[in-house]
């Protein structure tokens, strides 16, 4: 069973814009002294409009064109980030103790790949964080086209060619009661790194993990397909997995069947099929899950959802786990079950070497 691909966003990337070289210090402080404009959330400086926007550029948003000139920007540690329509150093990204993302967790987020310069899968990416927006009644204060350009804008700030992205949509400040009509303004924050989840040498010799015994919040009391910014059941499952001496652990529902890892949707190989959990056992509906399901087909590999229970899965011939940050890594134990050989499949391989073949290549898509 495939799912039906999202509807693309277009994100077609404008021409990079070289960086003006770094002037003098004695220029810089001239100019600082003359007062440079202040971007506002909106894009504006001092009251003013904005300048007109490159051309290419769908919706002129940020104050990267004023800032990648500046001495700050020049000689600032990297990485830029982007907060509220500002483009600052990381020692100067603040929000406010008065955001409710920070208060309670009230917010979503999106972790997205940089291959080649590109945004990988970033139209699915965007109607995922859309909707999850819309299932917590939160109303994300820029257009899709404007929140990619901001993604562009972070890349170009920060020179990325492959690293990751962190998108996140903050219901905003407000006071110190829950409810969120008293945030008026939904906070945007953007920040492009690097980012590596396990040591290279598990991605060929798999990595051990462990079954939680704590299980999955259930569907019905907060809906996992939501990214939130409120993962402590996915912490405290990942405490576990450190107190066992490894990096993951597999989450069961309440009813016992196999949901997800803390940070990472699971994948069973048995006699060269492939078998993942349905959404109704309690997953996150993962990009680079999707993707690999769609590489299962290109490759002639049979692919199911189903429900399975632990043991079904410890007896399988092959484990594996995906998420934008892992990509696709090998499981070689759970708990005190060794898996297949205790190293990576062939299928498993197969796969992993058929996702880096796409990622690497020359048409990453950004669909």
């Amino acid at each position: 069973m495939r799912t039906k691909p999202a509807r693309a966003v277009k994100t077609s990337k404008p021409a990079r814009k070289p960086v003006a070289k770094a002037a003098t210090k004695a220029t810089a402080v001239v100019k600082a002294k003359a007062g440079r404009p202040t971007p506002s959330h909106n894009g504006t400086t001092n009251g003013h409009a904005p300048k007109p926007a490159r051309a290419g550029v769908a919706v002129k948003h940020s104050t990267y064109a004023t800032f990648a000139t500046t001495h700050e920007f020049l000689t600032a540690q990297k990485p830029i980030i982007y907060v509220n329509g500002m483009m600052v150093p990381k020692a100067h990204a603040m929000v406010s103790v008065y955001d409710h993302g920070l208060l309670y967790g009230d917010g979503v987020f999106e972790g997205i790949r940089i291959y080649n310069g590109k945004i990988f899968k970033c139209g699915q990416h965007m109607e995922r964080l859309w909707r999850c927006a819309e299932m917590i009644r939160l109303r994300i204060p820029v257009s899709r086209e404007e929140m990619v350009q901001v993604m562009r804008d972070c890349i170009d700030a920060n020179s990325i060619d492959n690293g990751y992205i962190r998108l996140i949509v903050s219901r905003g400040a407000g006071n110190l009661g829950l409810d969120p009509r008293k945030c008026p303004t939904a906070g945007v924050i953007c920040i492009a790194d690097q980012i590596s989840l396990y040591p290279k040498e598990f991605y060929q010799t798999g990595m051990r993990i462990i079954v939680a015994k704590r299980p999955r919040t259930p569907i019905e009391c907060l809906d996992p397909r939501i990214k939130s910014l409120n993962y402590l059941n996915n912490i405290l499952g990942k405490v576990e997995a450190i107190d066992h001496g490894c990096d993951e652990a597999i989450m069961l529902n309440l009813d016992g069947y196999v949901g997800e890892c803390t940070g990472d949707n699971i994948f069973v190989i048995k006699n060269g099929k492939v078998f993942t959990p349905p959404t109704e056992s309690g997953i996150l509906e993962g990009i680079t899950r999707r993707f690999v399901m769609d590489l299962c087909a290109d490759e002639g590999i049979a692919c199911n959802v189903k429900a399975m229970r632990p043991d079904e899965v410890k007896g399988a011939d092959e484990v594996f786990l995906t998420g934008t940050a892992a990509e696709i890594i090998a499981v070689s134990q759970i708990d005190d079950s060794k898996i297949g050989t205790g190293a990576e499949g062939p299928v498993t391989k197969r796969l992993r070497e058929a996702f880096r073949r796409v990622v690497t290549g020359q048409h990453v898509p950004e669909d």
